[in-house]
């Protein structure tokens, strides 16, 4: 039995993730998102949700549950009729013309190449055309100490952050006034690896909203970082990074071209570990990596560089919908697919 009410958003920033946070509802408001918060009971386990909605072309309108719900059947044959009867309950509280809701599912498995057995669609489920968040991740356990938590790195990413220190790369806390240079940086990665990147307001708002929790008392509210890693004053690299309650999250980088062989993206990464320890944090993540070690996939440094600080390879299931209007939806999914094939044949894509 599966029971939903209408709930206030701040009552969302209790959720340990924090892409279900009254924090994170709030930000996306500010960019064209309207969100919605509700109190579920499943099973007689209770649990707060964050749905987004968006109104797109055409006049479709599409509700977006970013890494949502946070619990999962015990049965895993029940998971598919769990997320049909969540989603229908939802239906009734959603915005009219609604076509379909998409669940990016935090649930999976670990393990390099290990990804879950897909979800049952004969139900009425599809698998989406196309991931929001990336599926994909590495999880760096912090309860170790930092000298285990670096014995457990490969050695080659060890000698990295060890050779940037050595160089003078140093790492140090961005103030707001250093997001316009790290921002250009960003515009200077986007160029050379083909990536898109949101305005500049997008960011702006993302630290001023921080900024705006960083006042309340409450424990585990969210707070976002600018890391930077500079040399001789030239500003090399830098990277934002999310910290809520138990976890902390590397969300968005930027390189320069030059003096790439001073290695400041692993000095980065090692900052923001220590960072998150000393935080309380229990895990890392790194936030997107490849599904698998293939040598011959286009992000496969990406996936090399991001592993070989250890932790565990985490699988998830990626996104699921659930259609409320099957000839709309038909319409939708046929321009997501061609879409997807422009973003990933052509141009590479940036999440959140």
């Amino acid at each position: 039995m599966l029971s939903v009410e209408p709930l206030h958003i701040k009552e969302l920033d209790k959720n340990h993730e924090l892409l279900q946070t009254g924090f994170w509802a709030v930000f996306r408001e500010q960019f064209s998102w309207k969100a919605h918060a509700f109190r579920c009971i499943y099973s007689e386990k209770e649990f707060n949700l964050l749905v987004l909605t968006r109104t797109l072309r055409l006049g479709l309108r599409l509700a977006y549950v970013p890494l949502g719900p946070c619990i999962e059947p015990d049965q895993r044959d029940l998971r598919g009729e769990f997320l049909i009867e969540l989603g229908r309950a939802l239906a009734g509280f959603l915005p009219g013309g609604t076509v379909f809701i998409r669940f990016d599912l935090p649930w999976g498995q670990v393990g390099n190449g290990n990804l879950p057995e897909p979800l049952d669609t004969s139900s009425g489920l599809r698998k989406a055309a196309m991931d929001i968040q990336p599926p994909n991740t590495v999880l760096i356990d912090l309860g170790a100490t930092e000298d285990e938590i670096l014995a457990a790195m490969k050695p080659k990413t060890r000698y990295n952050i060890r050779l940037a220190c050595k160089k003078g790369v140093e790492v140090v806390e961005g103030s707001r006034e250093d997001l316009k240079d790290w921002y250009a940086l960003y515009r200077e990665t986007a160029r050379r690896d083909l990536i898109t990147l949101h305005s500049f307001e997008y960011y702006k708002s993302l630290f001023e909203l921080s900024d705006a929790y960083s006042s309340d008392t409450e424990a585990g509210v969210p707070a976002v970082v600018l890391l930077l890693a500079e040399a001789e004053g030239e500003l090399l690299a830098g990277i934002v990074v999310a910290f809520k309650g138990r976890g902390a999250r590397y969300m968005y980088g930027a390189s320069s071209s030059r003096k790439r062989n001073l290695m400041p993206g692993y000095v980065l990464q090692w900052r923001a570990i220590q960072l998150a320890k000393a935080r309380g944090c229990e895990t890392y993540d790194l936030f997107g990596i490849p599904p698998s070690s293939d040598p011959d996939h286009p992000m496969h440094g990406l996936y090399r560089f991001k592993t070989g600080f250890g932790g565990e390879i985490f699988n998830r299931f990626g996104c699921y919908d659930l259609p409320l209007s099957s000839f709309r939806y038909r319409i939708f999914r046929t321009a997501e697919t061609a879409r997807k094939l422009y973003y990933h044949r052509i141009r590479k894509r940036h999440r959140h």
